[in-house]
């Protein structure tokens, strides 16, 4: 850490407050380190607990590449860890966040997995890849758990030390196929031609059956293409086709979602009846204020997501670590899917910690606290989550997923809005996908 960092005058929750340790520094020795804090080891702003007792984790995302990237989730993480430290460290403990870049490449997932066992760390928390098969082996060889990750991959939802705090990619294709059964007519998704895009068609087509709908169409696309005009024919051309019933494309291309809607915009004059429909983190407010708004492509489009949208109270105490320790940090979107998905992630980590009270904080402990039925509150942003080894679905090879709940929105007049009221629990709906 460098610098020095103001003591907040502030009454800490309950949670927070943790008496002084044997080992801690005395006061004075405490005021001489002040000067000298990176020879002492010693977190300013955080009081008891000595330097050997931090907690080091890490988030890791991609920045900066041709394809998807996530700047938001390790700058969240980071603010989160400056936030915590200002508020007493976790259970009294220190918290030290190390981030990496991850590159959407499997070789950079695998160093920063390497990188997270060379440096001790307890957690890999709230972090995005696609590359599962390459960095997860690694954490699994030290026994280092991974809280929170985007659930891109079906690693996430099979290995013993994943603890997701979503259903993925999964239960947001699941869901969105139930309601699309009920909306449309013949259904086109275009989704990358890649490992994690090849799970993807299975699990729409599962919602879709479930509504009595025919399966969509499957139509491949080059993750990190700079335009997607044949594509977007095809997609057109597929949803147009039948009875006259309004026919519907769904994105799933992640960030470059919103380059095919370019693409899709210019081909869609000739098929202005079919209606476009996404799930979260293809699309979020900020892409539809850049589209056009209420003039734009995705006007009355369906979308599903794993959280409340943006605007619901209970993000509250969220905005409120933004705006204490990231005020003007453009790269953290409080509507962002990712940067919501880390401060869940952070939230298991951070309950997990306090159950062990006065214990040693390793992967080891965390790991086994979590296993041990841990239930971990998130202000109702998720439902209360608990890791089973075998849960509900294992029967389709998702033994950890835990949380198949949903949120249904709608855009209207270019604002992500709520179209329908709580959580809808897509489990069943997943039990009949043939993955």
């Amino acid at each position: 850490m460098t610098g020095r960092r103001r003591i907040r005058s502030t009454v800490l929750p309950r949670s927070l407050v943790r008496p002084a340790r044997a080992g801690a520094l005395p006061a004075g020795a405490l005021a001489a380190c002040a000067a000298l804090v990176a020879g002492c080891g010693i977190v300013p702003g955080v009081t008891g607990g000595s330097g050997d007792e931090t907690i080091t984790v890490m988030t890791w995302a991609p920045e900066n590449t041709g394809a998807t990237n996530k700047p938001g989730m390790p700058a969240f993480a980071e603010a989160y860890g400056r936030w915590v430290n200002a508020h007493g460290g976790i259970d009294g403990r220190p918290l030290k966040v190390l981030t990496c870049d991850e590159r959407d490449d499997a070789v950079a997932a695998a160093r920063c997995a390497r990188r997270a066992v060379a440096e001790n760390a307890v957690a890999v928390v709230g972090s995005y890849s696609q590359h599962g098969d390459a960095f997860l082996p690694t954490l699994e060889a030290a026994g280092i758990p991974y809280i929170g990750g985007y659930g891109l991959t079906h690693d996430e939802f099979t290995s013993p030390l994943s603890y997701p705090v979503n259903g993925g990619q999964p239960a947001l294709l699941a869901g969105l196929g139930r309601t699309l059964a009920d909306a449309c007519g013949p259904v086109a998704l275009v989704r990358p031609d890649t490992i994690a895009g090849d799970q993807l068609p299975p699990l729409l087509d599962s919602g879709l059956a479930a509504g009595g709908h025919d399966p969509a169409g499957d139509l491949r696309a080059a993750e990190a293409a700079t335009s997607y005009g044949d594509t977007a024919e095809r997609a057109l051309e597929h949803a147009a086709v039948g009875t006259g019933e309004r026919g519907c494309v769904v994105p799933a291309l992640g960030d470059r979602t919103g380059t095919f809607m370019d693409s899709f915009r210019r081909a869609r004059a000739r098929h202005p009846e079919v209606r476009t429909a996404t799930v979260l983190g293809s699309v979020d407010q900020t892409v539809l204020d850049a589209s056009g708004g209420a003039s734009g492509p995705y006007e009355g489009a369906y979308v599903t997501g794993w959280y409340p949208e943006a605007g619901d109270a209970r993000w509250d105490p969220m905005k409120e670590v933004i705006r204490a320790e990231a005020f003007g940090d453009n790269r953290i979107d409080p509507a962002d899917a990712g940067v919501q998905t880390t401060w869940i992630a952070y939230t298991v980590l951070r309950q997990a910690v306090e159950s062990l009270g006065d214990g040693e904080v390793t992967a080891d402990t965390v790991t086994a606290a979590l296993d041990g039925g841990l239930k971990v509150t998130t202000g109702n942003l998720t439902p209360t989550l608990r890791w089973k080894f075998q849960d509900t679905l294992a029967s389709i090879g998702l033994p950890r997923l835990v949380n198949a709940n949903v949120t249904l929105h709608v855009v209207e007049k270019g604002r992500l809005t709520a179209a329908a009221e709580g959580f809808t629990d897509v489990t069943s709906t997943l039990e009949e996908a043939a993955l």
